[in-house]
């Protein structure tokens, strides 16, 4: 390491004092303002370190991080290489923790693309990766069930299609507008101090404090160079999701004192009223109360009153009938499009069979999440264009008359059928596709027997 990265350290390290220090102010603070009954009911004892570093918890970590692999962090260290790696150094690393000198190293920098841009991601070494796991499964025992009944974002026994069904029962209830809320970057605004006050709230233990805020402050490597991170919590870590919930649970208390009906899946929530005056109110109040309590800030640009089904959540929408059924929103339809264009692209060297392994895989997992979906004839329709472009890619590798003449005969055409079918050369690739004499040969029994799956809604109810 060099001196630069040494000085980089070293001002890491003194901000996480300094924050361990505010978050025990904050936890004073916050004591104060509570009754002692409530604070009993939602602080956890000075034992809290314990408990993350029991035996159990310790197990089930190394369990799930092993399960989950991921990529390494800055120091290269792959997550196979971890449970020897905590053979020889856990005694050292657990008597840092109990002491409250464990110091966290900074995360990876990856980006991986999205819509409109790129997701910025931290990355954490796999012995970071494991306590921060230890340290959520314990605040998940403790915190999940004071979380709100309509949070189902990172919560166990809680899914987006959950979610998707209760916007919809607020639809079929006569709440036919939307206020659409879009935190502008989210993760990435995250105010520390805050989100320290909040966990202050719940937590004693001020080797917790300190190491939370340790991590939030461990900075993020970029191009060899550490850089401090004075705000936002770094997606990609285990404990990102929870304590997302635990500030954004701020919001959901507001809305349910206001007696509003919304859903919240982690950062994305839609609030559901009776007219659109009422929703240009709510979302100037709830826009804010985000600004002032809890220092976030609405995306304007994203964020709108409107009718459901002129609105997306979670990559769906809602048909405007009286009782108003699942949709696949077109912008989720257009990505799975251009994604089906890369993995069918006829410039790909690739064989037939590597690309429908890979086509097949990711149509699976596809309709595993929008096969929740109520219009069967939308994804009809999306199967019916996967094989055409799949008889342009096979077509345009026949290349020539005889070859297609010879790959006709053999899917089982007569003779009249596939002279007829290589004869038309004339005519390109996706003009082909719909040809009866091509259709026949790769039919859809055909595409199934190379694995292809059949996309189909799986809840209709």
């Amino acid at each position: 390491m060099d001196d630069k990265q040494q000085k980089n350290q070293k001002e890491l390290a003194s901000k996480a004092q300094v924050g361990s220090e505010a978050s025990a102010r904050a936890m004073r603070g916050s004591e104060s303002s509570k009754t002692v009954g409530e604070t009993e009911s939602l602080a956890v004892t000075e034992q809290m370190m314990k408990e993350v570093l029991d035996k159990e918890n310790l197990k089930e970590a190394l369990r799930k991080v092993m399960e989950n692999k991921g990529a390494a962090g800055i120091d290269g260290m792959t997550v196979d290489k971890l449970p020897a790696y905590l053979k020889d150094n856990w005694r050292r690393v657990r008597k840092e923790l109990l002491e409250g000198k464990y110091a966290p190293r900074a995360v990876r920098r990856v980006e991986i693309p999205k819509v409109g841009g790129v997701r910025q991601l931290g990355i954490p070494c796999a012995i970071d990766r494991f306590i921060q796991t230890a340290l959520q499964q314990v605040f998940q025992k403790h915190w999940d069930g004071t979380f709100s009944q309509h949070s189902y974002g990172f919560r166990p026994g809680r899914s987006q299609h959950q979610a998707i069904k209760q916007a919809q029962e607020y639809v079929s209830s006569e709440l036919r507008w939307v206020v659409d809320l879009d935190l502008e970057k989210f993760f990435d605004r995250v105010q520390h101090d805050v989100l320290m006050g909040r966990i202050a709230r719940r937590v004693k233990d001020k080797r917790v404090l300190k190491l939370v805020r340790a991590f939030l402050n461990a900075g993020m490597m970029e191009d060899g160079l550490v850089k401090p991170i004075e705000e936002g919590v770094p997606q990609g870590g285990p404990l990102s999701p929870i304590l997302s919930n635990l500030l954004l649970d701020d919001l959901d208390k507001e809305l349910e004192k206001r007696g509003l009906r919304f859903v919240r899946f982690a950062d994305d929530c839609n609030i559901y009223v009776a007219s659109k005056r009422a929703g240009d109110r709510v979302m100037e109040s709830i826009t804010k109360f985000l600004s002032k309590r809890l220092r976030l800030k609405v995306n304007e640009a994203k964020s709108a009153v409107g009718r459901p089904w002129e609105r997306k959540f979670l990559g769906f929408t809602f048909t405007r009938q009286e009782q108003p059924r699942r949709r696949i929103a077109p912008v989720a339809l257009k990505r799975v499009k251009d994604k089906i264009r890369k993995l069918i692209n006829r410039k790909r060297g690739d064989s037939l069979k590597q690309i429908m392994e890979e086509l097949s895989g990711y149509l699976r997992g596809w309709n595993g999440y929008f096969g929740y979906c109520q219009t069967p004839t939308v994804l009809q329709k999306l199967e019916r264009w996967v094989r055409r472009k799949l008889r342009c890619l096979i077509w345009k590798r026949w290349k020539c008359g005889p070859t297609r003449f010879k790959r006709l005969r053999a899917l089982g055409l007569t003779v009249n059928q596939a002279r007829s079918g290589a004869g038309s050369g004339a005519h390109g690739p996706w003009r082909m596709s719909r040809a009866p004499a091509l259709n026949s040969a790769l039919s859809v029994t055909y595409f199934q027997t190379l694995g292809l799956p059949k996309l189909e809604c799986f809840d209709t109810a």
